[in-house]
């Protein structure tokens, strides 16, 4: 009878235990929610820090591309030390120092200290983009392995949309100093670095690394990927420069949304964050359902022409409408058909169009050209709101960049069953 008891106690512990995939996920989620609250937290408050450091728009769209920037760079040698060195000690390593600075961020005195702390802040960040992706894909198995990513990814949006709520209900509705929300995500970011630490294991780099040489290097004799080979391909090609118009759109609308909605729009306080964070909370559900369609309908071109008029009309009405009711709409829709809904369908296009054993270097350059036109986008809107006296300029410029990339694809070589030649 004891003997039952306890058989029986053990397969109730078992049914209890949280699956590691699960701890993994739920590690990544809140990563990618502090990754993207960091970055964008401080959007409905750039007034207050234009005032503080007598900024105009240009100087202001300067503090979110020196972000960028350095995050850009860093993007392909932090793959490769990752590689080199472990994908999990540089990924922690990395997001506690990106918590660090970006408290420091809010301690600086002078312009030019605050410039070099985001700096490096967006230095540091760069280590979780590749390292997460790896980690993550060795930990979830492969039935769940959509499900899994799909999840993680939604933390982006909801990082940003806690991100824009919190700074300005603490700025602008409470009066709190603009560097309160920078201690803030500062500490919650490092609280998040430390979970992450011990939430997530990493395989033994070294002896991985052996067997990956033992089971790729056949493969690659006489096969030499480098980044100008990625570029001779046409599909490649296409889905680099369809990212950079997408995420162009994006950059404008987190960046420089909150600032036209209250100085052109009449919004205040916490209001405009919570208007902001529609676009990044309609994001959630619009890339579950593109990545679905796309899954079972097998084809690219046909919801990619969908989903970048949509979203470049969205653009186009959020400036043109003066109603609320409309304006609001407009957020949802570009939301939900915009940048977010139409990365999985580019990621995807990347691993159809080259072969395995370049996905590491094609992945690296995808991401690089995507985040260049964020280091553009913030100082560019910026300038020709000063040019022009109007935000207006900028979001049509996103509407433009829009109409390119739809055009960019119509080169872009798919079979009626939705297969594309790796060699273009």
């Amino acid at each position: 009878m004891a003997s039952n008891e306890k058989e029986q106690q053990v397969v109730m512990n078992k049914k209890f235990i949280i699956p590691y995939w699960w701890k993994v996920v739920f590690a990544f989620t809140l990563g990618w929610m502090f990754i993207n609250a960091n970055k964008y937290f401080l959007n409905p408050i750039l007034g207050e820090i234009g005032l503080e450091y007598s900024l105009n728009n240009s100087q202001l769209g300067l503090v979110n591309s020196i972000f960028f920037l350095t995050y850009t760079v860093a993007q392909i040698p932090a793959g490769a030390f990752s590689d080199k060195f472990g994908r999990k000690k540089l990924l922690v390593i990395g997001f506690i120092l990106y918590g660090i600075l970006t408290g420091i961020s809010g301690l600086m005195a002078g312009f030019t200290g605050f410039l070099v702390a985001r700096a490096l802040a967006g230095f540091s960040s760069a280590t979780y983009y590749g390292p997460q992706f790896a980690l993550s894909s060795e930990a979830i198995p492969e039935k769940n392995r959509t499900e899994g990513s799909a999840i993680i990814n939604s933390g982006s949006g909801l990082g940003i949309a806690f991100g824009f709520v919190l700074s300005s209900t603490l700025v602008l509705d409470k009066g709190m100093s603009w560097s309160v929300p920078f201690y803030i995500f500062g500490v919650l970011t490092v609280l998040v670095g430390i979970l992450i630490s011990v939430l997530v294991k990493e395989k033994n780099p070294d002896k991985e690394s052996k067997q990956r040489e033992q089971l790729v290097e056949p493969s690659k004799k006489g096969e030499k990927v480098s980044v100008l080979s990625l570029f001779k391909n046409r599909n490649l090609l296409i889905t680099f420069l369809v990212l950079f118009c997408s995420i162009y759109g994006f950059t404008v609308v987190v960046t420089w949304l909150p600032k036209f909605l209250e100085t052109e729009r009449g919004f205040h306080g916490s209001q405009v964050g919570l208007i902001s964070a529609l676009v990044p909370l309609a994001s959630i559900p619009g890339a579950l359902i593109a990545s679905y369609i796309s899954d079972r309908s097998g084809r690219k071109k046909p919801l990619v022409f969908i989903l970048i008029p949509v979203a470049a009309i969205a653009l186009w009405a959020t400036v043109y409408v003066d109603n609320t009711f409309l304006l609001i709409l407009a957020l949802l829709v570009y939301g939900l058909f915009g940048k977010i809904a139409l990365d999985p369908i580019l990621i995807s296009s990347v691993s159809e169009n080259v072969t395995p054993t370049a996905y590491g270097v094609a992945f690296s350059v995808f991401n690089f050209m995507g985040m260049l036109s964020s280091v553009i986008a913030p100082w560019f809107v910026g300038f020709l709101a000063d040019k022009t006296g109007s935000m207006a300029a900028g979001f049509y410029s996103a509407v433009i960049v829009l109409i390119v990339g739809f055009f960019l694809m119509m080169f872009f070589k798919e079979d009626r069953k939705g297969k594309a030649s790796l060699q273009q």
